[in-house]
């Protein structure tokens, strides 16, 4: 019991020390802010010169409120209890005293920097410009907001999938040689082209842009610096204004009343131009994407520029007569800002749809579509990019679902991603492995389907796949036709999908007249139903010898093979004109497993050289692609045809 006494007693002690000490701190702390006479002349005025020489803790620290409060009306000498709470509230005031004291000698020593400079009669404007400079614009809340930008500059995920995957090289790109050779060329000559990019999404045509400058740069005698730079801007995303308030492509002149500028410029009512994305691409390339989304009127602003290689800025608030407008304000306004730069534009348009003044500028360059071997050859880099093994099957299985390299990397990011989960919740141990149910469980997810494969073994009378090109991706038509006699002779119908299009139906009425000159027979004498499968819209004359065939297999009771696709415009007098499309609808029957294409005659220049997997035919009559699509001798019951 007396032990516990005692201790008791000792930590009341050393409180009491502890005490002391931190009030002795204060006062030293105010003798170095004021000095020590002063601090004795200020205590004889307030009433407490006693009460800081006491003996006594509560005393000293009545005498220290009076002192750091300046009030002398203060008389309550604080209990025991309450001395740790009123030594926490003097804490603070002194810190407001220390903080106070510390800015007004920053300031008094900054301001006497100043006066050494100036006259004295300019004391007051160098005072209020040195508190201007020391207080600037920064508060608690803006530097708190500093704060946590920093943090969460300093927060980051790892690197995203999709840039590990991104070709780093021209070699990495596949299945465009031909486009890749031609860009390369086109930038490495002294005289560069502006260029538009033509070709379906997820084929390269960003990444091509962006590489081939990168390897014309260090390459010798090429027009580009080693900072030329590459702006890419989205052309559907170009928004503007035309009274020029805004325009981030062009750039535009903010006026110093409504928009505001700078504080400098606005109180001199100095107009303030803001360059554009044009400047920013002086001396490199300046890529738009889907360009041919672009607004008009801002195109036609973005081909004076090409001409002129100079953007201009007017502004209705600039004087040239004004001696407050900086010389760099001047210089914009009187000789306009640089803007030599070469153009691509990518578009996933068809050519006719771009304006003609643009395409006459620009050199043209097409993607080809990507075959499922290129896809393939696509998924095998990126697996080799994540050092991840697959089964065989994997790259044939993608390339059975999308056409896109760029989606071909996703649906294989997805599936490591998933193989990957998989194995931490078994905690399982080994290389990592994607296997084909990992590739088939994402496709359902995501609900993909994939490519039809049309081609059968089994000859079908009154059935043919004509080809057709929507967004430089080529894919197959299925047309099918049935004749029967007419219940009175010489009043048959004709059945025709509405939604086919009138370029369609033209087709029909073209293959009619061709029908009867080779069979003899009137069509008048038979009920006659066509049908474009699936419905769609068939945008061009490119169907018509598709569908004639079939109308002459349907009414001559002919076989046809079904694994030949055919395109091309049809004529009354049965020749076989020639279409547009031919690179993309042979991809696309080749991705739809047909053995042969026919062609037109004239189009057989466009067909590529390096192509294998398909056998392409070009014919120049109707006669001639009927005799190549029947199958085997055309059957037993065939109907002579001339």
């Amino acid at each position: 019991m007396n032990k516990s006494v005692y201790n008791h007693q000792d930590n009341l002690l050393a409180g009491s020390i502890k005490l002391e000490k931190q009030v002795a701190a204060f006062y030293d702390i105010l003798c170095d802010i004021y000095g020590a006479e002063r601090v004795v002349l200020k205590a004889n005025k307030l009433e407490a010169l006693e009460l800081i020489r006491s003996g006594q803790l509560a005393e000293r620290v009545l005498g220290l409120q009076k002192l750091v409060f300046e009030d002398p009306t203060l008389d309550r000498l604080p209990d025991e209890a309450e001395i740790p709470e009123v030594l926490a509230e003097l804490e603070a005031a002194i810190a407001d005293v220390v903080a106070h004291r510390a800015l007004e000698d920053r300031l008094e020593r900054l301001i006497a920097e100043k006066m050494q400079e100036k006259h004295e009669e300019y004391f007051r404007e160098v005072k209020m410009q040195v508190l201007r400079e020391t207080g600037g614009v920064e508060n608690a809340q803006t530097l708190k907001k500093l704060a946590l930008l920093e943090v969460m500059d300093n927060i980051q995920l790892s690197r995203q999938l999709t840039e590990v995957l991104r070709p780093s090289s021209l070699a990495d790109i596949v299945g465009q040689k031909q486009a890749v050779t031609a860009l390369v060329s086109k930038l490495l000559s002294p005289y560069p082209q502006h260029m538009i990019l033509y070709g379906p999404p997820g084929v390269g045509k960003t990444t091509a842009a962006r590489l081939a400058l990168e390897a014309v740069k260090s390459m010798p005698g090429a027009p580009f610096d080693a900072r030329a730079p590459f702006v890419e801007v989205d052309g559907t995303t170009l928004r503007w204004d035309p009274r020029d308030i805004t325009n981030p492509l062009l750039g535009s002149v903010h006026d110093p009343i409504y928009q505001g500028a700078k504080r400098d410029l606005a109180d001199t009512g100095v107009p303030e131009p803001k360059l554009g994305l044009v400047s920013e691409a002086h001396g490199g390339i300046l890529f738009i994407d889907e360009i041919g989304e672009m607004d008009p009127l801002l195109l036609n602003k973005l081909l004076k520029v090409l001409e002129d290689k100079r953007v201009y800025f007017e502004s209705s608030y600039y004087d040239p007569e004004d001696e407050n407008v900086p010389r760099y304000i001047r210089k914009i306004f009187e000789e306009g800002v640089p803007a030599d730069f070469v153009l691509i534009g990518a578009t996933t348009r068809e050519p006719e749809y771009l304006n003609p003044a643009l395409r006459s500028r620009c050199a043209e360059i097409f993607f080809e579509p990507l075959t499922p071997q290129d896809i393939q050859a696509i998924v095998k880099q990126a697996a080799a990019k994540l050092q991840v093994r697959m089964d065989k099957e994997v790259p044939q299985i993608i390339s059975s679902y999308t056409i896109e390299g760029r989606k071909a990397n996703n649906i294989l990011a997805d599936a490591y991603g998933l193989a990957l989960y998989q194995k931490r919740a078994k905690k399982g141990r080994g290389p990592l492995k994607i296997t084909k149910e990992h590739v088939y469980q994402v496709v359902q997810m995501a609900r993909l389907h994939p490519h039809t494969v049309y081609r059968s073994s089994q000859p079908e009378v009154g059935r043919l796949f004509g080809l057709g090109v929507s967004g430089f991706v080529g894919s197959v038509i299925e047309i099918e036709a049935v004749a029967l006699p007419a219940r009175e002779k010489g009043k048959g119908k004709l059945r025709f999908n509405e939604t086919a299009g009138s370029m369609a139906r033209d087709s029909v009425f073209n293959a009619a007249s061709v029908v009867r000159k080779m069979l003899g027979e009137e069509l008048e004498d038979y009920d006659l139903h066509i049908n474009v499968v699936g419905g769609g819209n068939i945008d061009g004359p490119s169907a018509g010898v598709a569908i004639c065939l079939t109308i002459l297999s349907a009414i001559s009771g002919t076989p046809l093979a079904q694994d030949v696709a055919v395109t091309g415009e049809l004529s009354i007098q049965g020749k076989i004109k020639p279409v547009g499309g031919i690179v993309e609808k042979i991809y696309g029957a080749k991705q739809a497993g047909m053995k042969k294409v026919l062609v037109p005659k004239d189009n057989e220049k466009d067909v590529p050289l390096d192509l294998e997997g398909i056998e392409v035919k070009a014919v120049s009559r109707i006669e001639e692609a009927f005799r190549e699509v029947i199958a085997g001798d055309g059957g037993q019951e065939t109907r002579q045809i001339s």
